[in-house]
């Protein structure tokens, strides 16, 4: 297990200093499913107040806010705590697009709507489906929405690293927890990865005790979580997703919401003039400073 956060760390860490983006490799099918035989519902909006106030916010923060990577989902990601949000992911140029009570339906309209009409992302992260399971669709049909919402993805951002997460554990209905239908979904949409255009990473792990079971006093409601959940992934040593993270500078916005631009950036790079040592000693000012002529040697950070 703990391979799977070393890789949440290579995406983000490969996103954040180098505003990497893929190739057109980006656009090959994806391997997995159709999980469910026949086509998916169309999706449609939410009619919830909150709902659609949170996605008219996230429509103009895609265009107003700088960032580099989208995190899109439902209650745990707008929910996450604002405490280790703002310390880990916010400086790091992560936006929060997740609407609480989204299943995936609601999430690819979403996607069709405005939600990816900003300056392209570098970068995407996707947590979604578990409301799919509380609404009582089979794990099969979560998972094909899954599905969907990722070739929506592929088609609207070509280009950009996804990081597709495990759906997280919840004990608060017993049928999910009695069927397993969690792993169940995981099981499916891991399938979806490639290790390149899509990785997949499962941080159940990273949310239990030591007897495979929800903590309460991270989990209250043993569906949402608090401070001390979401910090868990930072104290797990050094290959926790977010304990790397937190050692990456934060950086400036590398996008403005108004840049015309929308292609690749090249990786930054970290100049510095560095003394030189010659067989021969120069008559030039910058060897009588002390400091090397030419050009100052840069490396990529």
């Amino acid at each position: 297990m703990k391979k799977r956060p070393r890789v949440i760390a290579a995406f983000l860490l490969a996103i954040l200093l180098c505003g990497y983006m893929l190739s057109a490799e980006a656009q090959a099918p994806l391997r997995c499913g159709p999980f469910i035989q026949g086509e998916l519902s169309p999706p449609a909006p939410r009619q919830n107040g909150h709902a659609r106030a949170r996605f008219e916010q996230i429509n103009a923060d895609v265009k107003n806010q700088p960032h580099r990577v989208l995190f899109l989902g439902d209650s745990l990601t707008e929910g996450f705590d604002r405490e280790v949000w703002e310390q880990h992911m916010a400086p790091r140029g992560v936006l929060n697009a997740g609407i609480g009570g989204d299943r995936t339906d609601h999430l690819r309209w979403r996607l069709e709507h405005g939600n990816l009409d900003g300056p392209r992302p570098h970068g995407i992260v996707l947590l979604i489906g578990t409301n799919d399971l509380g609404h009582e669709w089979p794990p099969a049909l979560a998972a094909e929405g899954i599905r969907a919402a990722l070739l929506k993805l592929r088609q609207r951002v070509p280009g950009a690293a996804i990081l597709l997460l495990g759906l997280w554990p919840r004990e608060d209905i017993p049928r999910i927890l009695e069927r397993h239908e969690i792993a169940a979904v995981n099981r499916m949409i891991e399938t979806c990865a490639d290790g390149s255009a899509i990785r997949y990473a499962d941080l159940g792990s990273l949310l239990l005790g030591a007897d495979g079971r929800l903590l309460p006093q991270i989990s209250p409601d043993r569906l949402h979580f608090n401070t001390q959940g979401y910090a868990r992934p930072t104290k797990t040593g050094q290959s926790g997703p977010l304990q790397t993270l937190s050692r990456v500078p934060a950086s400036n916005p590398t996008m403005s919401p108004t840049s015309p631009s929308r292609k690749p950036t090249r990786p930054m790079r970290r100049c510095a003039a560095r003394p030189r040592k010659r067989a021969f000693p120069l008559k030039s000012r910058s060897a009588r400073n002390g400091t090397q002529s030419g050009r100052a040697a840069c490396q990529p950070r």
